[in-house]
């Protein structure tokens, strides 16, 4: 049976709510298939505000392969604010794609892609919105499977309760995986109901099933172990790597936002994986091995891009993207074959060690020259050598007076505070660090028109990184260290009003915290909190740490632990951790080992450019290291006649 559009009912409300245009749908390259001509029907939903969501890349791809597939139906929802959540609470309207606007509770699976743990208390709106019960043992076979994905999803335990099942790592061979189950079962008549549907996923081997794992503790609150309840289920689940990525050049007809979005621009990425080893980093961790695509099949999904959406900047994305082996022959290829037009380009932020003005000029030749942003993470040369961000004082200096010498006039620089072993005195190595960049971009210009601008974050540990072990610093230090940080800056009357000034306070990153490293009893914290009225925790104007720390003394009031024992509590090597049986390919002992190199101040060199190190991740994965270069060039574009 045909399953009937919304938007009838969800127009009258529109212009109720703020930036209505959001729920209206029907952008460029966006699809809506015929319901009855589709056997399994997939819901896509980043869990943030549409104008968040809609650039995600991940959504992007994943909603093109399947809607490529025959007799599969892909559509996309975001999370509603608030105003618009009461009012469909108020008329009954359940959750709704974008897309056809068609109640998400209909299609087969609802898969939700996790970049950050803050998205949680959305996730819960939408199920409750959606009729899909909260507790996944409370859903039956009307309902769709609930299915986490993204980064976060390395540590799906804070809400094992909420999900049907997860999946780690690269997306796009999976869903057709999981597609492909799900129509067997179908078409077999669902034999066995919800149950039989979530063991065949799970014995792959490939998708995290909570259901089919018990997890015991010691007296003291820390994990006993975590083992398989049911007879061929996997003890461990594996991670998805694609392989190749000039065989998976998604999105190819990316999506054009109808309201202002965090990103306008057509995005390439140009390169999957890091291994430079920043220790704190969980993206470069848990998606190893390095994995380039080639400088043609770059230039084609640019062309295809820019034919299919109009925008006028390309971002050439990854973890690193100065680090891919052809990145100025792919600059220059771009900047020649878009010479004259109105397309730019654009990196994110660069590595101090990978900049050169060859490659900024070439970046800059057909757009504006922007303002460079470089992270050096640590203020000190001692913290940079903790969390192994092999960048010395010297080399910032030599860039950003490249930089400022070759008319730049504006640079950024990013750090965190809060990092294992850090002093006050690393912190206000900070201020020292900016005043030296303003001093050498004056000497080099003879200008006083330089400007560098300070921004930092508080740090929180990750799963699958070197830092899991490690005790997170409490919001009190961080707030200490940010305000002396700013009164030195303040107080530096040659330099400080070219400093600028940007942070964010630890309160967040404490939640953050909880939810990155917790287990299955700190779901019922996020229950509490969403009960309490919690949404967008990521944004500050929504965000309450009196809710959250409120609410987890409630939650945990009979359990052996607490928030600082989530958070602020240091691990030792013995203690089973909540995501042990989550394989990311990461060797345990290596992990270890590189937490005892960081307590040591030792720096590890990257594998792409030395011998293996043995991380575990191409051994284990049967995976390998992907780097060019080709050798190829891109040409201009020649216009057939």
């Amino acid at each position: 049976m045909p399953v009937e559009s919304l938007f009838e009912r969800l127009e009258p409300l529109l212009p109720l709510v703020q930036k209505p245009i959001q729920y209206v749908g029907g952008e460029l390259n966006s699809q809506v298939k015929d319901w009855d001509a589709c056997d399994v029907r997939w819901c896509l939903m980043y869990p943030d505000a549409y104008e968040v969501g809609l650039p995600n890349q991940g959504i992007q791809i994943l909603y093109e392969i399947l809607n490529e597939q025959d007799g599969v139906l892909c559509e996309r929802t975001y999370s509603v604010w608030p105003d618009m959540e009461r009012l469909m609470r108020e008329h009954e309207i359940p959750q709704f794609t974008v897309d056809g606007h068609r109640p998400v509770g209909a299609f087969d699976v609802f898969g939700v892609s996790f970049a950050t743990e803050l998205g949680y208390t959305n996730l819960l709106t939408a199920l409750d919105l959606a009729g899909i019960p909260l507790d996944a043992v409370d859903r039956g076979d009307e309902h769709p499977i609930v299915i986490a994905g993204g980064h976060a999803a390395f540590n799906p335990e804070p809400i094992a309760d909420f999900i049907d099942a997860a999946v780690v790592g690269d997306g796009e061979q999976i869903v057709l995986t999981i597609t492909e189950i799900i129509r067997d079962w179908k078409r077999e008549g669902r034999p066995g109901g919800r149950e039989e549907l979530l063991f065949r996923l799970a014995k792959t081997g490939g998708v995290y099933v909570p259901r089919f794992y018990t997890v015991e503790y010691l007296p003291d609150g820390r994990i006993r172990r975590v083992t398989p309840n049911r007879s061929g289920v996997p003890w461990r689940v594996s991670k998805h790597t694609v392989m190749n990525l000039d065989e998976w050049p998604y999105p190819k007809k990316p999506l054009v936002p109808l309201a202002e979005s965090v990103h306008e621009r057509m995005s390439v990425e140009i390169f999957r994986g890091c291994t430079r080893g920043c220790r704190f980093c969980q993206a470069g961790m848990i998606t190893r091995p390095v994995r380039e695509r080639s400088i043609t099949t770059i230039g084609e999904m640019v062309e295809q891009g820019l034919r299919a959406t109009g925008f006028e900047e390309v971002g050439l994305l990854s973890l690193s993207s100065a680090d891919h082996s052809e990145i100025l022959d792919i600059a220059k290829g771009l900047a020649d074959r878009y010479e004259g037009s109105k397309t730019s380009l654009s990196l994110p932020s660069t590595r101090v060690d990978a900049f050169n003005v060859t490659l900024a000029n070439e970046l800059t030749r057909n757009g504006r020259r922007s303002g460079l942003t470089f992270a050096p993470e640590g203020g000190s040369e001692r913290i940079r050598k903790v969390i192994n961000k092999m960048v010395t004082e010297d080399d910032l200096i030599r860039t950003v007076t490249t930089a400022y010498s070759n008319g730049w006039r504006h640079v950024k620089l990013y750090f965190m505070c809060g990092l294992p072993t850090e002093t006050d005195e690393d912190v206000l190595q900070i201020a020292v660090l900016a005043r030296k960049v303003i001093e050498a971009g004056r000497k080099a210009t003879g200008g006083r028109d330089i400007r560098c601008t300070v921004s930092i974050g508080g740090f929180v540990p990750k799963p699958h990184t070197p830092f899991q072990w490690a005790a997170q610093a409490d919001h009190e230090t961080v707030d200490a260290r940010l305000l002396k940080l700013r009164d030195a800056i303040r107080k530096d009357k040659q330099y400080g009003r070219a400093i600028g000034y940007r942070y964010h306070d630890g309160k967040p990153s404490i939640i953050e915290g909880l939810l990155s490293r917790g287990d299955r009893r700190v779901g019922k914290v996020i229950r509490r909190v969403w009960e309490d009225g919690g949404r967008f925790d990521g944004w500050s104007e929504y965000f309450d740490f009196d809710r959250w720390t409120r609410c987890a003394e409630e939650a945990l009031r009979d359990e052996p632990v607490d928030l600082d024992w989530y958070t602020t509590r240091e691990r030792d090597y013995s203690e089973v951790l909540p995501w042990d049986h989550i394989d990311s390919g990461l060797d345990k002992d290596w992990l270890w080992k590189d937490w005892q190199d960081a307590l040591n101040e030792v720096e590890v060199e990257d594998c792409r450019w030395n011998p293996c190190y043995d991380c575990g991740v191409c051994p284990q994965m049967g995976t390998e290291i992907q780097i060019g270069p080709t050798g190829k060039k891109l040409l201009p574009l020649v216009e057939v006649k």
